[in-house]
């Protein structure tokens, strides 16, 4: 890796230093034709005024001979090709040896045709003209001073140099050479101190999740914050993930500890009552079958929650929400319970609001599990009574479900929704698989709600349950398929429900 970004970022500086020298050198060209050009120009304006006046002088009585010789005169200086041309009454470019024959040959400058000099023409008196082709540029003027050429007919005159414009760099490309070539090295050294400063931190990282990934949940990656903020925020993220798969672990592990528990449990008692009853060593049958009956259900209850756990976080399972009354569901919900809360003393006070009320969009099979398993919770540690009541807070249909236990530590209220939690500060009854709030959490969130825990709701402590959950849409009521609709309906508001001390409040509606 660190061979690979060195060889990267020398091979980047390379590649701008080639493009940062062809772009300067094309640069450099073009400002040398512009150059050449201007002083050209500058040049053949000269040329053409001291031509002129030395023709002008009138010591000069074969103007044709005398103007090749003047022109070689002015030009030697120029260091540069010059070329004197007439030019006839229709603009056309005539050689002064024979500038009477049509068919005599112009002689230019190599690299300058008639057309090129034609083509920019249009001479204006004193006005020179010029063109360039590659590095070849070139310059001609007119003169001011027709020459007589014989027969009555003047010619006028017509200078023309050229001169090949400068490569461009000249002496200063060996420097540029020179320059590129230590920028190269010095290139190549911090490349490879910065290849070494990154793959150093990457590689120690690829080492700790190679142990992670076999299984040492302890490896860390170790780095200072001088490595950088992107590498260190790496490595943290690594760590984190480690952590959390740590704890994950340790969930694991505590859950299968507590499920084999509760799992060897029940297991025990029907080993122990079958292996009696088969022995013939109790005299008790029914009380026998009894205990084997009621373990094989807390058994039975138990594999399901597990299983319905695992569909839960593999969102293996569908919602069938539509709008649901929530007083009427909760009614019916805690009159299943009203035998068993009547078996424990306790007192089942149900404070719904009216009927219609409070309306909410859910699966009603799935919230009457949640509620079931709420109210299941708070009869676990309740010791004289459990308040359920309905309410819209706000625009929120909400349940509240409160018992009078010895209530949460403040540092334990995010576990309680965790499998098989238990509190530390109370003995619960045996009551439930255990995963009863684990499974509230998945559905609630499942269904657009939220569900939280609060403790102590008293002084003497107490816990109590609020589930949030999505707003009716319509407001009309609905009931799915399943035991809510097929089953009893609900009692009237004003009496309490059969078989237990379930106690109705005033409805919220009428508070």
């Amino acid at each position: 890796m660190r061979r690979r970004i060195s060889l990267t970022m020398a091979a980047m500086v390379v590649a701008a230093l080639i493009l940062v020298g062809v772009a300067t050198l094309g640069l450099t060209r073009l400002d040398s034709v512009h150059q050449t050009q201007s002083q050209l120009v500058a040049e053949t304006q000269g040329l053409a005024n001291g031509v002129e006046a030395e023709l002008s002088t009138g010591r000069h009585h074969d103007l044709l001979d005398s103007l090749h010789t003047i022109v070689s005169v002015l030009k030697g200086p120029l260091q540069q090709e010059a070329e004197v041309l007439a030019v006839s009454s229709h603009g056309d470019l005539l050689t002064f040896y024979n500038p009477l024959d049509p068919q005599q040959q112009v002689g230019l400058p190599s690299g300058v045709s008639a057309q090129d000099i034609e083509t920019e023409g249009n001479f204006i008196l004193g006005e020179p003209v010029s063109g360039s082709h590659g590095r070849l540029v070139w310059a001609a003027m007119l003169l001011s001073t027709p020459i007589p050429v014989g027969n009555g007919v003047d010619l006028n005159v017509v200078v023309v140099l050229t001169r090949t414009a400068p490569s461009g760099l000249g002496t200063a490309g060996t420097w540029f050479a020179l320059a590129s070539a230590v920028t190269v090295v010095a290139a190549l050294l911090a490349a490879d101190r910065l290849g070494r400063r990154i793959a150093r931190p990457l590689q120690q990282t690829e080492v700790v999740t190679s142990q992670i990934a076999g299984g040492d949940l302890q490896a860390r990656v170790r780095l200072s914050n001088r490595e950088g903020h992107e590498l260190v925020s790496l490595a943290n993220s690594v760590n984190q993930m480690a952590a959390s798969l740590a704890r994950a672990q340790g969930v694991q592990r505590q859950f299968l500890m507590s499920v084999s528990h509760d799992l060897r449990t029940p297991l025990t008692s029907i080993r122990g009552f079958a292996e009696a009853l088969s022995d013939g060593t109790t005299n008790d049958v029914h009380y026998a079958a009894d205990i084997i009956l009621s373990e094989a259900r807390r058994l039975e209850r138990l594999v399901t929650d597990l299983l319905e756990l695992a569909k839960l976080e593999a969102r293996a399972f569908s919602l069938n929400c539509m709008d649901v009354d929530l007083s009427e569901l909760v009614t019916e919900v805690a009159h299943a319970f009203a035998p068993a809360a009547a078996a424990l003393n306790l007192s089942l006070d149900l404070g719904t609001a009216a009927p219609g009320a409070v309306m909410c969009e859910a699966d009603p099979d799935r919230l009457a599990q949640v509620v079931s398993n709420v109210v299941e919770n708070a009869l676990k540690y309740a010791t004289s009574l459990v308040k359920v009541s309905t309410s819209m807070a706000g625009d929120v249909p909400t349940l509240s479900v409160e018992d009078d236990g010895p209530g949460i530590a403040e540092e334990d209220l995010d576990k309680v929704f965790e499998r098989l939690y238990q509190s530390a500060s109370a003995a619960s009854r045996k009551l439930g698989s255990g995963l009863g709030l684990a499974i509230v959490d998945e559905l609630v969130t499942a269904m657009g709600g939220q569900v939280r825990a609060e403790s102590p709701v008293s002084a003497k402590g107490g816990t109590r349950m609020v589930l949030s959950l999505a707003r009716s849409t319509n407001g009309a009521p609905g009931r799915g398929p399943g035991p809510l609709g097929a089953g009893p309906p609900s009692p009237p508001a004003s009496a309490p429900l059969p078989g237990s001390p379930l106690r109705r409040g005033t409805p919220a509606a009428a508070k």
